[in-house]
């Protein structure tokens, strides 16, 4: 059973920074594309951003591109997205996605595995 465990949310002013962690309980995550998702109150769950298993290719819905970085360190099985000039649209629960396939078939159809969710806040 894989477990995908978040962390780095919180409460951050409008122009402001954060960066998520998501920890991965496998052996070698290096077979896996990964992601983030978000959940804004009253909408659906939408793709943010994704890497491919070497981390040499990522993808990014359009909202966020030249805001958010989408990094992996396969050693410490860990996802990181980095977050800056955040905005109150970006306030949602993100979510860490892992899938057995490929980053860009994730993006589409979403992930094999999901996180439990990290709240991110940003006040105007």
């Amino acid at each position: 059973q894989v477990q995908l465990v978040e962390s780095g949310g919180g409460l951050v002013q409008a122009g402001g920074s954060l960066r998520l962690s998501c920890a991965a309980s496998l052996r070698t995550l290096s077979t896996y594309a990964m992601g983030w998702f978000r959940q804004a109150p009253g909408k659906e769950r939408e793709f943010v951003a994704a890497i491919s298993r070497s981390g040499s290719s990522t993808y990014y819905t359009d909202s966020v591109k030249g805001r958010f970085t989408i990094s992996r360190d396969n050693a410490k099985n860990t996802v990181y997205l980095q977050m800056n000039s955040l905005t109150p649209e970006d306030t949602a629960v993100y979510y860490c996605a892992l899938d057995r396939t490929t980053a860009q078939a994730m993006a589409f159809r979403g992930p094999d595995y999901w996180g439990q969710g990290t709240q991110v806040t940003v006040s105007s």
